[in-house]
């Protein structure tokens, strides 16, 4: 089954190059199933970019997920065009009284900020607790993964002096957890970050659970005992291309830059990357919506607000 989103939303064209069966919400209609409802709260200035990438990933599923994309009230992004926002995107005031199976809260470019310092972290914090009770299952994306790690077990990051960004070498710490099944022995995810959080940290917390990761990047896949929470610290959402545009940028305010460990062939900067990490990525997110998800989630979503979940799986 396809990922249905809004009519005329720029993402579609991009996938349907790409063979990515998007479906648009007016055949949808015709359907006669219950869709999964997700929601996006979309932190990234590059709206549409994003977009596409979280999106590609969700749509490698014979389930049939709604999309809604969600900003915030109190920010505006000057790097977005108003009409697009105000065409596709969802205010949360707008959205608060509704339940879903599932939510992705993507990173946000926000590394050396203290989390009051953000200035939208207040209405954040509300959005954080509305999940608990309105969504059966929530993905935290980067920077949003520490954000959410802080805000609901008081774990808070560190800030290296040097940012890890590179694509990195990662193994599952348990042979038969849900969602780490099908993975290979070893699998690469990149990551683009200052915070860390430390492992021995996370593992203290009795209601949290590492998955996956390695010692040089740390924790990577992160969920809580339910399955209502899982974490993620690197971005296998990423394009072939989109460490190499950071690095550009990083480039631009300062020559020092460091390049992205194991990603340009022959560590060369004029040698094109590839995708090495496409299949982890959709066989994540895979996992996430059958197991912490649809096999999760009541049939009538208004009884999500009551906590039900049908399944706790083993880690």
């Amino acid at each position: 089954m396809p990922i249905t989103v809004k009519d005329e939303l720029p993402a579609i064209a991009k996938l349907r190059q790409e063979n990515v069966f998007v479906m648009p919400k007016s055949r949808a209609k015709t359907q006669e199933i219950r869709p999964m409802r997700l929601a996006i709260l979309n932190l990234m200035p590059n709206k549409v970019e994003t977009e596409v990438q979280f999106i590609r990933l969700l749509a490698n599923s014979p389930l049939q997920v709604n999309v809604e994309l969600l900003r915030l009230d109190t920010h505006r992004t000057s790097s977005n065009s108003e009409q697009h926002m105000d065409t596709f995107y969802r205010y949360f005031s707008e959205v608060k009284d509704n339940n879903y199976d599932a939510m992705i809260i993507t990173g946000a470019p926000l590394a050396h900020l203290e989390y009051d310092e953000v200035a939208y972290w207040d209405e954040l914090k509300i959005i954080l607790d509305w999940a608990e009770q309105h969504v059966t299952s929530t993905l935290f994306s980067c920077w949003a993964a520490h954000a959410g790690l802080y805000h609901h077990y008081g774990l808070k990051r560190e800030l290296k002096p040097n940012k890890l960004s590179g694509v990195f070498t990662h193994k599952s710490y348990f042979d038969h957890a849900a969602l780490t099944r099908g993975f290979d022995d070893t699998f690469l995810v990149p990551h683009s970050r200052y915070g860390h959080i430390d492992i021995d940290k996370i593992n203290a917390c009795e209601e949290l659970v590492v998955l996956a990761g390695s010692e040089r990047v740390g924790a990577y896949l992160i969920k809580n005992k339910s399955g209502s929470q899982v974490y993620i610290t690197g971005h296998p959402e990423y394009d072939a291309h989109t460490l190499k545009g950071e690095y550009l940028r990083d480039q631009e305010k300062s020559a020092d830059a460091p390049k992205p460990e194991n990603y340009f062939p022959d560590d060369n900067p004029d040698n094109e990357p590839s995708k090495t990490w496409q299949s982890h990525a959709f066989l994540l997110f895979s996992n996430w919506l059958n197991y912490y998800v649809y096999q999760t989630t009541p049939y009538d979503i208004n009884l999500v607000s009551q906590d039900v979940r049908t399944n706790n799986y083993a880690e």
